[in-house]
């Protein structure tokens, strides 16, 4: 089917308004962990500083610290990612590069995905607002539906989690993401049948992927000193066994994994402990040097949206 047919049969909310959406068959997820398939990068050509930060604290504290970035040694990080996905048989698809959005490359931000489609997220930085119509164009070109998009206020994909088919843990800063967007998106899915748990967060911590993180059914990393007590309690409520990693690993997004299902992860090298824990429970763990995009603010789950996953 040509490309501007293929578009125009794509729906802009597959959402059904009541609830009782049908499941996409070709595309979606139900889970962080079940085997991946395919999944969608940001484009690193462009990736690079903003004149902009404010919204980043681990960004800030970069800058401040003076740290060396290099584009040319982040494209070979890039690389090494790259390979990682293509060791795990993943099928790497990637968003349009744009020289004014520097921040694409972390494609999680501007979409996320769901059984029933793909979200259009709303970014808070002026900056990086752009990054929606990249997302928006992606999905209509694979024909990918969108299931609806955020209105209500400020939300980034790093905030919605999905811990097990039926059930989602949105977080929100009051900055990147607001209550109103969370609520927004959490009624949306309790319409679904799914269970939804919110998680105010301070926003120094950006989102809640940075200190939560799915790797394998009924197993998660989790940063104890930095997550909501309610929130660790609910996930042992759901007997979801917790891989601690500590606060330092964390604010450098070693917690900020991707599970590629089949107990294989990919995880920054820096991450020892976490690497050290998962290797050591029989993961097949890949690691290669993400230091360019982590000093900038982001992780390796911030990089990816899953696509396609087998069912959780």
């Amino acid at each position: 089917m040509p490309k501007d047919a293929m578009t125009a049969l794509t729906p802009l909310r597959n959402r059904a308004a009541e609830g009782g959406t049908t499941a996409l068959r070709d595309w979606g997820i139900d889970s962080e962990y079940g085997v991946l398939s395919d999944v969608l990068l940001g484009p690193v050509e462009t990736f690079g500083h903003m004149d902009n930060s404010a919204f980043s604290s681990i960004y800030r504290d970069t800058a401040l610290n003076k740290r060396a970035w290099d584009h040319a040694t982040a494209v070979t990080q890039y690389n090494e990612m790259l390979s990682a996905y293509a060791d795990g048989g993943v099928t790497v698809h990637t968003l349009p590069a744009d020289e004014h959005l520097k921040y694409g490359v972390y494609a999680r931000d501007s979409s996320f995905m769901t059984p029933w489609g793909a979200v259009i997220t709303q970014m808070a930085n002026p900056r990086r607002r752009g990054e929606y119509s990249a997302a928006l164009r992606f999905y209509l070109e694979k024909g990918i539906p969108i299931y609806d998009m955020v209105s209500a206020g400020n939300f980034e994909g790093g905030d919605f989690h999905i811990i097990e088919p039926g059930a989602v843990l949105i977080g929100y800063t009051g900055m990147r993401c607001e209550e109103v967007s969370a609520r927004q998106i959490g009624a949306w899915v309790e319409k679904e049948g799914w269970e939804v748990h919110y998680a105010y967060i301070d926003p120094y911590y950006v989102h809640i992927d940075l200190m939560v993180c799915m790797i394998a059914p009924k197993c998660a990393a989790v940063c104890l000193e930095t997550t909501p007590d309610h929130v660790v309690e609910w996930l042992k409520s759901k007997k979801i066994e917790i891989v601690p990693v500590g606060f330092k690993d964390t604010m450098a997004l070693g917690c900020n994994v991707m599970s590629f299902g089949n107990d294989r992860v990919l995880a920054p090298a820096a991450s020892k402990d976490l690497i050290g824990k998962l290797r050591a429970n029989g993961f097949t763990v890949y690691d290669p040097d993400m230091s360019m995009f982590t000093m900038m603010g982001g992780g390796i789950h911030c990089m990816a949206q899953s696509l396609r996953r087998a069912a959780g």
